[in-house]
């Protein structure tokens, strides 16, 4: 089932959402300073492309300081953006019977895309219970 939702996700959105992510990385990239930020939005991209089978947790040290203020450069620069993407296209997709569990997962991506410092992408089986953020 997972596989048929992702496969459904990449058709109906997640290819396009991918790459907004992948430009923002690539944009950050361009400084030095804000490579941190490129790697995340690559990481980003690739749960933003194929996000069922998997669930957002806290990073296992604490977040800190440089964590918060990447944070918010992120949000400034990228998250809100790619946050507007992700509305429009659940928007979109709760337009069917068969979009509605897409849209619910591109509600629950956006917390992650306006914050993604401080938080890790793994496998939902991997998962402690009552661990996960967003779970798909």
């Amino acid at each position: 089932m997972r596989t048929l939702l992702n496969i459904i996700w990449l058709i109906f959105g997640g290819l396009w959402l991918a790459l907004g992510y992948v430009l923002a990385g690539v944009l950050a990239c361009i400084f030095i300073v804000t490579i941190p930020i490129g790697v995340a939005s690559f990481r980003m991209a690739g749960y933003a492309l194929w996000p069922f089978g998997r669930a957002v947790v806290p990073a296992h040290q604490g977040a800190g300081v440089v964590s918060g203020v990447a944070n918010v450069i992120w949000f400034i620069i990228a998250g809100l953006w790619l946050a507007i993407g992700h509305v429009s296209t659940a928007i979109a997709q709760a337009v069917t019977i068969i979009g509605i569990p897409l849209a619910i997962a591109n509600l629950k991506m956006i917390p992650v895309t306006c914050f993604p410092f401080g938080k890790r992408i793994v496998p939902s089986g991997q998962v402690p219970h009552g661990m996960a953020l967003s779970r798909m």
